[in-house]
């Protein structure tokens, strides 16, 4: 039986979801590394794998494939103590996982790019006070929450506290100060004494 590969890109927050919780289950896997910025997920042959030509893309069989990283988190956490057993955790980690990707991954990750891997003059940084404002109203909604509950689904550690950390432990490469949010902070921590936990690359020229 063949491995799960993943084509992805060491140092995207998605894509490190993904190995992050490989990791965690002990699963074993083929890594594809594949630089974004060279235009291959552009290209006709990655396009076959994932029309959308975006990683991390997963092959979970020969020629079978599964986009879009919480996606990817949901299907490999099956039956795993990662994906809650309880209908209403279940449903809590995908609420959380929704406002990860509309609500905090378009502001801090794109955020954390422009300042990461641009230059300094580049044109891009006009748009940091936007993505800051909003990415900072996100983290104050995870303040809440965190202010209450030690993960945000259930009381176990799960594919939404995963999901979540990814862009967040990095935002500080964005220009947000993290030190205003004490509960984030602490999970923080506390994703990161997890066991097997391993910790995510910085970006090409950050």
């Amino acid at each position: 039986m063949s491995l799960p590969r993943v084509y992805g890109m060491s140092s995207s927050g998605n894509c490190y979801k993904v190995r992050l919780l490989l990791e965690q289950l002990q699963l074993p896997y083929d890594w594809v590394e594949i630089d974004t910025r060279s235009g291959l997920t552009r290209q006709a042959e990655f396009l076959q794998r994932n029309p959308n030509g975006r990683v991390p893309t997963l092959e979970y069989q020969p020629g079978h494939y599964l986009a879009e990283s919480n996606a990817i988190l949901v299907y490999l956490a099956e039956g795993s103590r990662f994906w809650p057993q309880h209908r209403l955790e279940r449903a809590q980690a995908l609420q959380w996982m929704f406002f990860e990707q509309y609500s905090h991954e378009p502001y801090i990750a794109v955020a954390r790019f422009i300042c990461a891997a641009l230059p300094p003059q580049h044109e891009r940084r006009g748009e940091l006070p936007r993505l800051q404002e909003r990415g900072y109203q996100a983290l104050a909604v995870m303040e809440r929450q965190l202010g209450a509950a030690r993960y945000f689904a259930g009381d176990g550690y799960s594919v939404a506290d995963i999901a979540l950390y990814a862009y967040t432990h990095a935002a500080g490469d964005g220009g947000f100060d993290l030190q205003r949010f004490p509960a984030v902070r602490t999970w923080i921590e506390r994703v990161q004494g997890q066991p097997h936990f391993v910790p995510m690359p910085p970006l090409p020229g950050g």
